[in-house]
């Protein structure tokens, strides 16, 4: 057994993964240990964290693996080769030009420019451990395809940019991995501008929201207006017979100054209805594409730009797929999990890696609090815990009203809040969306998302064996049955389509036992799930930021296996 860490190191995300061989042992991002949304730069807290989650120390880490995409800072505080520091200047070197600078001088990978003796003295490793480097979007593919059983499939990955590629598009079929375009080309590729990822930032930015952070809202945002920019926000871009995506623009800025042109003078709801549609109709095109041309009937996703539910929601609806499964870390965050797994293809051997896929049951990855309840109440003498049975308790509460955070196992890993570090609510009332929005500081027109057992999905939401393990992971929307649309109102967006996450009870038995005594209780089998954070904020991670949000009047109550914890003389009232 080998103990794999798996580092990013970010500008805008930073993060670590701890293997033990092909067991994920733990992964953090460093948002949630600094409480920075979106925070890059130095992973070595991230590597603390999980070394202290797995019990290991640095002399116990076999190998560290980087990802290639990201290494420019090691390459400046390791001492690089002295033409690399000549060649660019300033204190956090740009990987693009980094690149070219190693392909003039004849540098051929990264472990040839990198002082790894000294990257190992940097971070505290003993010089048995080996350095190995990761493909960004081959990072971002495997584990589209090592959580699943598949016998063939397509893996496509696309985002801003990661090793000068902006998509990848892989064949899995006979026992053999196929790269159709976006393998190991990220030395030699000039930069390319046909990122409909970029495209989609670029409105963000132009619409007054914050790029490569709130692309999120803007999804949610184009349910309200009309696509009537759509025609000129695809016409620079095409979609070639064998599925790759091309544009004509000559320079980033370009592409830049093209988009935010568009949305001047128009409604920004209508800009986003626009930018949405074209991104759906691109990723489409170029999927049905490679589906005939591959034959195949699953899909794998991954890549910041399939954060996007609408348009996973379109592909598992109109591609003719068996199964769409797209990693619950899509992001960069997901590379430090692909990065491990790479280097354990390259050891082991496609044959051998692929005997230990499995189904991925969880992303319960981070550090457990077993004492939650007690620190929340050395934290304040003015919480206190009340009487009774927790899961029923709880549901009793969420009944009448009351939003109660569950706080429960092991912090989840990635964008999504899955029943560890969730808000529970009642779905009932379409009005709790403003109130509790209004607690929490988040936009108004977000809607929020519902939790549901997978016994009950497939009555409430358009759940299909298509879509359902997506499901499990809240990373695709479906539309909601007609007759639930009134009697669930506040997880229904306006455009009749929620996220619903099935919960299964051996995955997290608090969770689900809370949502059957609230469906025993009120008739409803849904209920609201939205991640436990102030908007602008990290998902919370430690008890005492739980307490502080029970303080500070963000819910009215928390739930944690030994108990249901209030504030004294509150008492309740409805959110």
């Amino acid at each position: 057994m080998a103990a794999i860490l798996s580092v990013l190191d970010g500008i805008h995300d930073s993060a670590a993964a701890l293997f033990d061989d092909y067991r994920v042992i733990a992964a953090v991002q460093r948002e949630r240990l600094t409480r920075r949304k979106k925070d890059g730069g130095p992973p070595e807290d991230c590597i603390d964290e999980v070394l202290a989650v797995g019990g290991i120390a640095r002399t116990d880490v076999d190998v560290v693996v980087f990802q290639r995409s990201n290494f420019a800072r090691f390459l400046y505080r390791a001492d690089p080769l002295r033409r690399l520091r000549e060649r660019i200047r300033g204190n956090r070197l740009s990987s693009r030009l980094l690149y070219y600078a190693m392909a003039k001088d004849g540098i051929a990978t990264p472990e040839e420019a990198l002082d790894l003796e000294a990257t190992r003295a940097f971070y505290g490793f003993p010089s048995s451990t080996r350095i190995e480097f990761a493909n960004h979007h081959f990072s971002h593919a495997l584990p589209s395809l090592f959580f699943t059983e598949w016998e063939e499939a397509l893996l496509y990955t696309a985002d801003g940019s990661g090793d000068n590629v902006n998509y990848s598009q892989r064949l899995f079929k006979d026992g053999k991995i196929d790269c159709f375009f976006g393998d190991d080309r990220w030395l030699r590729l000039p930069h390319r501008h046909e990122s409909v990822a970029r495209g989609y930032m670029y409105v963000t930015q132009a619409l007054g929201f914050k790029p490569m952070h709130h692309e999120g809202k803007i999804t949610g945002l184009a349910a309200f207006g009309k696509p009537v920019l759509r025609e000129a926000f695809a016409k620079p871009f095409r979609v070639g017979d064998d599925g790759v995506i091309d544009a004509e623009f000559e320079s980033e800025a370009a592409l830049r100054n093209y988009y935010v042109g568009l949305c001047r003078g128009h409604r920004r709801e209508d800009c986003a209805a626009s930018i949405q549609a074209f991104a759906e109709d691109t990723i489409l095109a170029s999927v049905r594409r490679l589906l005939q041309r591959t034959k195949v009937s699953r899909l794998g996703l991954a890549g910041g730009l399939f954060a996007n539910v609408k348009i996973n929601q379109r592909l598992a609806e109109q591609c003719g797929l068996s199964e769409v499964f797209i990693v619950p870390p899509m992001g960069d965050e997901g590379l430090v999990i692909g990065g491990a797994l790479q280097y354990l293809l390259e050891r082991d051997g496609l044959e051998t890696w692929l005997r230990h896929r499995r189904r991925l049951d969880d992303v319960y990855w981070g550090r457990a609090y077993p004492d939650a309840g007690s620190r929340f109440l050395r934290f304040s003498p003015e919480i206190e815990r009340l009487s009774g049975d927790p899961v029923a308790t709880a549901a009793g509460l969420m009944a009448k009203g009351q939003a109660v955070a569950i706080f429960a196992k092991r912090m989840e890993y990635g964008p999504r809040a899955l029943g560890a570090r969730s808000i529970m609510a009642s779905p009932e009332r379409r009005d709790i969306n403003d109130s509790l929005n209004k607690r929490l500081d988040r936009s108004e027109f977000m809607p929020f998302a519902p939790v549901i057992a997978e016994e009950d999905a497939r009555a409430v939401f358009d759940v299909t064996d298509a879509n359902a393990y997506a499901c499990r992971f809240m990373t695709i929307t479906c539309d909601v049955k007609r007759e639930w649309k009134e009697r669930i109102p506040a997880v229904v967006h306006v455009d009749g389509t929620a996220r619903p996450q099935i919960v299964r009870r051996e995955e997290n038995a608090l969770y689900y036992e809370t949502l059957k005594a609230f469906k025993a209780r009120t008739g409803l089998p849904a209920a609201i799930n939205t991640s436990f954070n102030v908007h602008e904020e990290p998902i919370i991670n430690t008890p005492e930021e739980a307490a502080e949000a029970l303080l500070d009047d963000r819910v009215d109550y928390l739930l944690t296996e030994d108990g249901v914890y209030g504030v004294r003389g509150r008492g309740d009232r409805a959110s």
